[in-house]
Parts: C-alpha cells; sequence; structure tokens
C-alpha cells in the first residue's frame, strides 16, 4: 500500500511539475510600476542605457554633450498644447491608455528595438501621437511644414511601422499604422490621430524582438522633418512556455 502512495505522488508530482512549465504566462507592460525623477519622466540622462518593465528591455542612449536621448524614455506629462521641443514627453491624448498616469516615449531618427526577455506573443500594443510631433503636424513650425500645406491639399502622411522579429532573427511581419493622413479625395477626411490605438501583433507569433520604425512625407535635406516621437503603453502578451 505505501509503495502505491509513493508511485502516485511521484506521478502527481511529474503531472504537476508538467503542467507548470505548460501554463500559459502572461505579461502586461503598463510603466506604473516605474519611478519618475522630480521632472515626471525617466530619459537615461544617468547612463543607465535602458530599462526593464515586466518582460521587456527597453534600450536607450543618453547624449551628454547635447542634452538629448533616442530609443525609449517613460513620462507622466500631460501637456496637451505645448508645441515646442520642451514638450517632447507628452501624449497627445493628455495621459497614458485608459487615463492611465505613465506611459512610454519613443524618439529616433530612424528606427529602434525593444526587446524581450523572454519570446512573447502580442496580444495589445497602445500607440499614440506626442503632443509635439502632433501640434507641429498641425501649424508646422521653423523646420516641419505644416501637414496639407496652406490650403489643406498636400499628400502628406506620418507613419509608424512595428516590425517583428523571431528568435531566429528573422522578420516575423510589420505593421504599419498611419498617425496622420492627409491623402483623401476628400479633404474632409484628413486626420492627425489624438487619441490612443490599439493593435494587436498576435498573428506575428512568439516574437523576441520589436522594431519601431517612423517615416514622414515631409523630409528634407537631413531627414524627416516631422518631430519622430510617438508614445506607447498596455504592451500585452503571452510568454512563451517553458521547456
Amino acid at each position: 500500500m505505501k509503495k502505491k502512495f509513493l508511485f502516485l505522488t511521484v506521478v502527481l508530482t511529474v503531472l504537476l511539475s508538467s503542467c507548470e512549465k505548460n501554463k500559459i504566462t502572461t505579461d502586461l507592460v503598463d510603466f506604473e510600476d516605474l519611478a519618475v525623477n522630480g521632472d515626471g519622466i525617466w530619459n537615461g540622462s544617468a547612463g543607465e542605457e535602458g530599462f526593464v518593465s515586466g518582460n521587456v528591455f527597453f534600450p536607450n542612449i543618453y547624449d551628454t554633450q547635447y542634452d538629448s536621448w533616442t530609443g525609449f524614455a517613460y513620462s507622466n506629462h500631460t501637456d496637451i498644447n505645448t508645441a515646442e521641443y520642451s514638450n517632447q514627453y507628452s501624449s497627445i491624448a493628455g495621459s497614458g491608455a485608459e487615463q492611465s498616469s505613465k506611459y512610454g516615449v519613443f524618439f529616433s531618427w530612424t528606427n529602434d528595438t525593444l526587446v524581450f526577455l523572454r519570446p512573447e506573443k502580442v496580444t495589445n500594443i497602445s500607440v499614440s501621437n506626442s503632443t509635439y510631433a502632433y501640434r507641429v503636424m498641425e501649424s508646422g513650425n521653423d523646420f516641419a511644414k505644416k501637414f496639407g500645406g496652406e490650403d489643406g491639399t498636400d499628400q502628406d502622411w506620418y507613419t509608424l511601422t512595428l516590425t517583428g522579429i523571431d528568435e531566429s532573427g528573422q522578420p516575423a511581419g510589420s505593421l504599419e499604422i498611419y498617425l496622420a493622413d492627409f491623402r483623401f479625395a476628400d479633404p474632409q477626411m484628413d486626420y492627425i490621430s489624438n487619441v490612443w490605438n490599439d493593435l494587436s501583433l498576435e498573428w506575428m507569433g512568439f516574437i523576441s524582438k520589436l522594431v519601431f520604425t517612423v517615416a514622414s512625407s515631409d523630409v528634407g535635406l537631413y531627414g524627416i522633418n516631422t518631430p519622430t516621437y510617438v508614445c506607447l503603453d498596455n504592451i500585452e502578451g503571452q510568454l512563451l512556455p517553458l521547456e
């Protein structure tokens, strides 16, 4: 009898261990777990070269000479009006997704890549325009044009492309979203997005990296004239089961 009981205990333990390994684990990055400084931001100024939230590493490069950064930062700013570089950390939505207090900010002249610590199937990522980019597209400034031009007929656009990279380092697919689009035959349909947009990347499968790339119709001698900022929040997904 004792041998049978011992055998059943071992079998049960093995089964539970197997179930635990195959259990679906979810992850949510909403930036609420992260601390901001007295200015309500984190931008890598201490030389950290990035930060981790949940299952994601967000790279950052800070240039001490020019007091500037590229890659990813995060913020709790709510300014929806100021169309200046000083307001580079605000979402045009006035908060994080779902009225949350914190969110991420992406900035790059070309592209940058966040890294999943464990491969993840991304069921949602929320993105929005920054206030700085939105207001410049709306009215223009000394460096960038007003979208649509003075008569509203210019075929302007601003996009974010998200490209998943699988475990073998190969592209798993790309998704492009127009954060501003003035290409419609009817100008009344032209828009600059001022809300959080929820995107599903689940169809890409489990990915190890996600590349952010911005593009604009307003390009000059030195590249994109539109301020190349995008805000992000609520990165949610399923983690690859442990073997």
